[in-house]
């Protein structure tokens, strides 16, 4: 039964979303037509674990689903081996199949937590090996005759990729592609700049350009099969014969051109609906490949701690876009901090509803007090984990510790040698609650001893 209630439309249309192709109207007229559409998102197991940004295009294929529509949730276990090109590096490292595989493992089960893979609209779940794995040469070529090198090239990420002119903002220190270009670095370092003014897209104010606020880009190369990677990813769309697709504002491109694609070889109109993004205040996603992540398969405590960490211009967004939680209620929260409420209150209910959804309430309930009793009463949480000291009493360095008891790494936080001994400078390691900065320094450890990493990792001697 399709659910075809207004109301219902309104809200999947308007929360969270960033654009609809080929237009609202379009989609609009699907859904309340009663017709049954296939949809789906495409995840690349590039982690071994999905996240919050993951959660948002997750929670908006449920509300198709609860619409009565035919969801998939499609693993891209061919292109995760490729890789999305990006604008950081000049290619990103390719993955074997036995990474990919083994990266994905958990994806289904953590994100049954949003998806009803069992009920009788139950959600599918597939993989594009069984359709990309399985083209020869030949098909290849038939295929990237229905894509111009030009369109292709319209993607930023190529374009940022290269030899290009940015400028730092004065005003809010962001980075921008700047109006001034070199095509080398020699014409770059021959420029005299005075007075040149241009907006940051960022902060939208004028901002002057001078030499010291220039920095020259030299080229990353961009390799051929990053160019057939949209290619690849839009042909998802024509081997499962959607009616449309759903993903994060960053996947617009791909997503387009698996329009493209469906036009010219389905002659079928494929809607996109792509979602905003969770982003810090540069701009930048949260997710893995900025290090700011939350995994959806975190223990209850590090998914509540790292949703406190998050600034507090991202509890409206993160409210909208990772909760369900009433609008209503929301643009209340929203007047209330405009108003002067304290934040923490507002971050600590996004943390609680969060946490709720991925481990039950009671166990929400439990990592917001854990969370409370070591930032605001200074306590050590309940519940360490331990390991054994082999030879109680001795005099140990803090890196040949934590070296000789196997820990390696918490979430977040490098327990390598160096990455110990950087801690310890930067002052975020305490042995029984005293700050120890000399790595050089020996100890004289003993069972019961608690050590704590960073603002909120512990563990137990013994």
């Amino acid at each position: 039964m399709i659910n075809t209630d207004s109301t219902k439309i309104d809200q999947l249309l308007n929360r969270g979303v960033e654009n609809i192709y080929p237009n609202r109207e379009f989609l609009i007229k699907l859904l309340i037509s009663g017709k049954r559409l296939t949809l789906y998102t495409g995840y690349d197991p590039t982690a071994p674990t999905l996240h919050i940004g993951h959660a948002i295009t997750l929670l908006k294929l449920r509300d198709f689903q609860e619409l009565g529509h035919r969801v998939i949730m499609l693993i891209g276990d061919f292109t995760g081996m490729i890789g999305d090109p990006t604008d950081k590096s000049a290619t990103r490292q390719q993955l074997t199949r036995q990474q990919v595989m083994a990266n994905c493992k958990e994806y289904k089960k953590q994100a049954s937590h949003i998806l009803d893979f069992n009920g009788s609209n139950k959600a599918e779940l597939k993989y594009n090996s069984k359709w990309l794995a399985k083209m020869n040469f030949s098909d290849v070529l038939k295929l990237a005759s229905h894509l111009t090198i030009q369109r292709i090239l319209e993607r930023d990420m190529f374009a940022r990729r290269m030899p290009a002119t940015y400028a730092r903002c004065r005003e809010c220190k962001n980075l921008f592609r700047s109006p001034i270009q070199f095509g080398t670095k020699e014409a770059f370092d021959a420029a005299k700049l005075t007075n040149n003014t241009t907006t940051c897209p960022f902060c939208k104010k004028i901002t002057s350009i001078e030499n010291k606020d220039l920095i020259f880009q030299p080229e990353n190369k961009v390799y051929s099969h990053e160019l057939l990677y949209p290619l690849m990813q839009g042909y998802d769309s024509v081997a499962m014969d959607v009616d449309g697709e759903i993903g994060g504002n960053d996947q617009e491109f791909n997503m387009l051109v698996g329009r493209t694609l469906m036009k010219d070889l389905k002659n079928k109109e494929k809607f996109v609906l792509t979602t905003k993004l969770l982003t810090d205040s540069g701009g930048r996603k949260m997710g893995k490949s900025e290090g700011n992540m939350v995994a959806l398969s975190a223990s209850a405590q590090d998914m509540f701690g790292g949703i406190m960490s998050w600034s507090d211009e991202l509890i409206i967004s993160g409210f909208m876009l990772c909760t369900r939680l009433p609008e209503e209620e929301i643009k209340k929260m929203e007047q209330d901090l405009k108003s002067g409420v304290n934040p923490r209150d507002q971050k600590a209910r996004l943390a609680f509803e969060i946490t709720k959804m991925y481990h039950g309430e009671a166990v929400a309930q439990k990592a917001q007090e854990e969370f409370d009793n070591i930032f605001q009463k200074n306590k050590n949480p309940n519940n360490i984990p331990s390991h054994k000291l082999e030879n109680p009493g001795t005099d140990y360095t803090i890196p040949d510790l934590l070296q000789e008891i196997g820990v390696q790494e918490f979430p977040g936080e490098d327990l390598s040698r160096s990455g110990t001994i950087r801690l310890m400078e930067e002052g975020a390691i305490k042995i029984n609650n005293i700050t120890e900065k000399d790595w050089r320094k020996k100890i004289n450890f003993k069972n019961g001893d608690i050590v704590k990493v960073g603002k909120r990792r512990f563990f137990k001697l013994g």
